[in-house]
């Protein structure tokens, strides 16, 4: 199981936060405020440490939009869940496989998503 999940948050309060959350029940988190920082890094997992992926939608050098569709470029599985405080935004996804949730997101449905995802695959929006 890859047990590592990749935060994108521009946010660092809400990064933080996250984290927090889901460190709560023995997650490993790997936090970046920077979309495009953490794509170069995903592009480096030779490890393939990150099993998951968790991205804000709006931020301000690449949107959520945006990292999605060039980390799909070249992984096309890794479970992806998007947070927006608009509910709009998820038609964004639809071609992209993601698991889209409203912020906010209550902490247990949080942290039930990412272990759920880490250890087995869930139904996602397909392309």
């Amino acid at each position: 199981m890859h047990e590592q999940i990749l935060l994108v948050d521009d946010n660092p309060i809400q990064a933080v936060t996250r984290k927090a959350i889901l460190e709560r029940v023995g997650l490993s988190v790997q936090t970046f405020t920077s979309a495009r920082d953490a794509l170069l890094f995903l592009q480096a997992d030779v490890q393939k440490l990150i099993g998951l992926v968790m991205v804000d939608h709006i931020m301000p050098e690449l949107s959520g939009t945006a990292f999605v569709r060039q980390l799909r470029e070249w992984n096309t599985q890794m479970p992806v869940i998007v947070l927006s405080g608009l509910d709009e935004a998820e038609a964004e996804y639809q071609d992209y496989n993601v698991i889209f949730r409203t912020k906010p997101i209550a902490p247990d449905e949080l942290q039930a998503l990412a272990v759920h995802l880490l250890n087995a695959s869930a139904p996602r929006t397909t392309a």
